[in-house]
């Protein structure tokens, strides 16, 4: 299992063969709030995640572990924490890939290129990691998927029922505008639109309209896939005696540090876990 240790002492890290092994950094109190991370992708550098996410935990004083080890997830797991968050997508590539790769003139130039067979992706995540993520809702925990998180719908039903929704698309990275819908919530309350350079995912969202909090709008006009310049990109809801929270900018560390966005994922963090 590969595992990434936060800059900050007080946070522990995931370690050994069980997913929710820790180091003896990890022993706090047992009414403290725990928060753990499962970040990383092929498109999305863990470290980039790890970063940006240290700055809202550490500024909430909440302990965060993560780890990149997805097939590691399951009830027993989740056991010790009290809040998930996932920023990465539903595919894994056990074929291998080149790419993707800053100087992409190494990947074209490659003396055996042969063989590299044309990368294919899988999905990831069993229907019983689903159903562990639904019943530690249910259950009374949080969960933060962010950004392309909702990617993992497209291949679990237990997954998509309790995040609440899919990833459609994206175009490349544009600016466009976020901002509070009409439906008011402690997390969005008071806040003004603010522009990221992101990427825009259109998401389908599947539960009931009032609980969509996060708008996305591109005010130069540009849409993507007949979608127009509009999507979804945030919602917050309790499920069972637990709360989910999705949102949907997270490329980039520039946008992840947004004031206003950095203030909504605290926020959202605060939420998930009854403190707002």
């Amino acid at each position: 299992m590969k595992l990434f240790q936060s800059k900050f002492s007080r946070r522990s890290i995931v370690a050994g063969a069980a997913f929710g092994a820790l180091t003896k950094g990890a022993a706090r109190a047992a009414t403290k709030a725990r928060a753990l991370a499962l970040i990383g992708d092929r498109y999305h550098n863990p470290d980039y995640i790890r970063v940006s996410l240290d700055k809202v935990f550490d500024e909430l004083n909440i302990g965060i572990d993560y780890t990149i080890d997805y097939a590691g997830l399951s009830a027993a797991s989740l056991r010790p924490y009290q809040l998930l968050l996932i920023l990465r997508d539903g595919m894994i590539w056990p074929g291998g890939y080149s790419g993707p790769d800053a100087y992409t003139a190494y990947e074209g130039d490659l003396e055996n290129a042969a063989e590299f067979p044309p990368p294919k992706s899988v999905m990831w995540m069993t229907e019983d990691q689903g159903m562990a993520i639904k019943s530690f809702v249910e259950a009374g925990g949080g969960f933060y998927p962010l950004h392309n998180a909702s990617h993992i719908s497209l291949s679990s039903r237990n997954y998509r029922e309790v995040m609440g929704g899919a990833y459609f698309g994206h175009p490349p990275l544009r600016p466009f505008q976020v901002h509070a819908t009409a439906n008011a919530h402690p997390i969005t309350e008071g806040m003004k639109p603010f522009i990221v350079n992101d990427e825009q995912h259109y998401v389908d969202y599947d539960k009931d309209p009032r609980y969509v909090i996060l708008e996305s709008e591109n005010l130069d006009g540009l849409t993507y896939e007949g979608r127009g310049t509009k999507s979804p990109a945030g919602w917050a809801y309790d499920y069972g005696k637990g709360r989910v929270v999705f949102t949907a900018v997270g490329h980039t560390i520039h946008a992840m540090w947004n004031p206003q966005y950095l203030e909504l994922q605290k926020r959202s963090v605060r939420w998930l876990l009854k403190d707002l």
